[in-house]
């Protein structure tokens, strides 16, 4: 936990702490906590907040134009000292019940669900797919928001429109795509696949689809490398695969049921150094720069790729930009 003793924490989950900031606005600081198989490891990777943090702000601005987003400030007078440059001062929004995950490789949960049916989420796939194999389409494969300590669960889209309403489904389906198609080009400039992603959404107090959460970081996408991409190969990633490796191979000697072992240091060295690989070749920025000057973030996104959130509805540096009506305190941290 990130102790804030002059603001009201809300949650803490497994990476990210969540305070209360005036009526309708919210606090998401970023630790170094990191997690596998719903569980967190004792030891931290340092640098991992701040490279979340700075993604997720980077990937804001850079997609503004496609939906609206939570983000109001990286920096200024309502981000403690304490937590500059792993905190995202953001609306307080009404969460959506449902995580939107776009694949455009097949691995993973999905890849598991295709090898039993032939099928990811109801949506039938050519037959004969090795595992990382490229889909013809990106394709749109909801799950459930699960409970702390419990796994999602995959959902067909009939089950996703039960949850949402039929105009809502397709309007988060719709706005989970084109978000993957952008941030998968842009990765492809870099020499990287976008593997897969997830997403979450929430609604403002009009009503209006809002994207929030993180964004396109190493903890909520797969990053591989793209020179020498084959097929049934396992590739060079970007993100806690590798964590995921070590803690089911024979040197972790984890059993499956007791509390994760800690984290050996070439791990976790090795672990940063992707991370922070990943928001270089992404941004083209280094992170020591982050955050950046209060007054460079006022400029343009495209310009600085840095922070941009919904637009330009408000100046992110100006306290009096975050006094409004209140809104429920739906939003939870992941």
């Amino acid at each position: 936990m990130t102790p804030l003793p002059t603001l009201r924490r809300l949650a803490s989950a497994k990476v990210r702490d969540l305070y209360e900031v005036g009526d309708d606005h919210l606090l998401i600081v970023a630790s170094d906590r990191i997690s596998a198989f719903e569980s967190v490891f004792p030891n931290p990777v340092p640098d991992k907040g701040r490279v979340l943090t700075a993604m997720s702000a980077f990937w804001f601005g850079e997609l503004a134009d496609v939906l609206p987003n939570h983000l109001v400030a990286c920096d200024g007078p309502l981000v403690p000292d304490a937590v500059r440059g792993r905190a995202l001062l953001v609306e307080r929004l009404d969460m959506l019940p449902v995580e939107a995950i776009v694949r455009g490789c097949l691995t993973g949960r999905g890849y598991a669900d295709y090898r039993r049916s032939g099928e990811v989420c109801g949506l039938a796939l050519p037959l004969g797919l090795a595992e990382s194999a490229r889909l013809p389409e990106p394709i749109f494969t909801p799950s459930t928001k699960a409970r702390p300590g419990e796994k999602d669960e995959n959902i067909d889209f009939g089950t996703c429109v039960s949850v949402l309403g039929r105009a809502l489904a397709e309007e988060v389906r719709e706005a989970s795509l084109e978000l993957y198609r952008r941030g998968a080009a842009r990765a492809a400039e870099q020499g990287l696949l976008l593997a897969d992603t997830k997403f979450e959404f929430g609604t403002d107090a009009a009503g209006r689809l809002v994207l929030a959460d993180e964004l396109l970081t190493p903890d909520s996408a797969r990053y591989w490398l793209a020179d020498g991409y084959e097929p049934g190969v396992g590739r060079p990633s970007f993100d806690k695969q590798h964590v995921r490796d070590w803690l089911v191979g024979p040197e972790s000697g984890w059993d499956c049921v007791s509390a994760l072992p800690a984290l050996p240091p070439e791990v976790v060295t090795a672990t940063r150094d992707r991370y922070i690989e990943a928001y270089h070749r992404i941004t083209g920025l280094s992170l020591a720069d982050w955050p950046r000057d209060p007054a460079d973030l006022r400029q343009p996104a495209s310009r600085l790729g840095q922070c941009g959130g919904a637009g330009d509805r408000r100046d992110p540096h100006r306290e009096q930009d975050v006094h409004r009506s209140r809104r429920p305190p739906a939003l939870q941290p992941r």
